[in-house]
Order: C-alpha cells, then structure tokens, then sequence
C-alpha cells in the first residue's frame, strides 16, 4: 500500500464529516429559513464531540477523529447559530411555549446555547464514561431529524448531502476499522428512514407548501 494512503484516509476522516453541513447551512442562509432542519442535530453533535474530546485527555486516540471533533464542533457552532438567527416563526421559543424541561434547546438566544456548553465543558466527568456517552449520543444522530420529518410529514428543508454525508461517514469509519485502525463507532441503522420514500410523506404536501410560501415572503 502506498505511504500517502494513510495520510490522505486520515484527512478525509478529519475534513469530510464537518464539510458535509456546509450545503445544510449554504441553504439555510440563502432561504433565510431553517424549517426542516432540526436544532438537536447540532445538540447531539456538540455534546457527543465535546465529550469525545475530554475522552482524548485520559485514553489517547487516533489523531484524526480528535481533529474531527474539534473542526465539527466549530462547524456546529456555525450551523447553530445559522439556524437560531433564521428560526422558524412558529418555533416554540417564539411564543414561549417549549414543551421540554427548562425549554431544553429551545433557548431564545444564541448566548444561552453557549452557556450550556461552557457550563457542560466545566462538569469534569469521568473520562471513561465520556467515551461511552460520546458514543452513545452520536449513534442517535439522526433521530432528531427522523421526528421532524414525521412532524412535517415532508422532507422540506432537510438536504439530500446532509443524509449523503451521514451514510458515507458510517461507511468510512466502517472501512477504517476493517482496515485496523483503533476507531469505534455504532452504525446508524435508522439514518435510511430519515430520507422516507416520498409515498409516504404524501399527508404532509399541506404542510410544506405552507412552509414554501413562508420562506418566499
């Protein structure tokens, strides 16, 4: 095998993950609207990437994944404060009426959001339980976006690249741990019934033509 493969594998392993939210945000801002594409998205992967982090300190993995982490939690940053800054109009932290424990993730600003994280960064915990709950919270990935597509009845607003990337890193990490490399992961076995046949999303048309009409006033 040629010396460069490696390099060039541990590259993409650290580039490719966050790139593939560049489209998601790219069509966010040019419809300044972020109907479709769910919050918790971003939720999921700053805390699982933050915590994988703090897992590096006390059991050193592959340097790739660790720049993985950090390019995905600036990426992640970005696209949260893309998506608070062109929220929905009918978010519920709008009319102050979130459903969940402290308005969970539902914050009206994006300072609140930063909060949280600074706040989470200086909870010290375990370093072996970071790694199980880093796991953990990244194989729920696309769960968010699974029930938001089921709300909408449509897949209006979510992109084809955003679940593109998701299959092709759960493949990628797959390779990568055929081939040897120390690197664990939990396949997402629901990612392909985030991007539902259209047949079944037929109850929805109402719903994404109301949010059409939305992002072109």
């Amino acid at each position: 095998m040629a010396s460069w493969i490696p390099t060039v594998a541990a590259v993409g392993m650290a580039v490719g993950p966050p790139l593939v939210y560049v489209d998601q945000a790219v069509s966010i801002v040019r419809k300044k609207d972020s109907t479709g594409f769910s919050r918790d998205v971003c939720a999921i992967l700053l805390i699982a990437n933050i915590t994988r982090c703090f897992f590096w300190l006390g059991d050193h993995f592959e340097f790739a994944l660790l720049m993985q982490s950090i390019l995905m939690i600036i990426a992640q940053l970005a696209l949260l404060y893309i998506c608070v800054r062109y929220r929905p109009r009918v978010s519920p932290e709008n009319f102050g009426a979130s459903s969940r424990p402290l308005s969970f993730w539902q914050w009206h600003t994006y300072a609140q959001y930063i909060e949280f994280l600074a706040g989470y960064i200086r909870s010290e915990l375990y370093v072996m339980i970071l790694g199980f709950v880093a796991l953990g919270l990244e194989s729920t990935l696309p769960i968010p976006q699974l029930i938001s597509n089921y709300k909408q009845r449509s897949l209006y607003g979510f992109r084809a690249s955003t679940l593109l990337g998701w299959v092709g890193g759960d493949s990628f990490n797959s390779s990568a741990l055929t081939w040897g490399q120390n690197c664990v992961f939990f396949p997402s076995g629901i990612t392909p019934a985030v991007q539902a046949p259209p047949a079944t999303l037929e109850e929805g048309d109402d719903v994404e033509q109301e949010a059409l009409a939305l992002s072109e006033e």
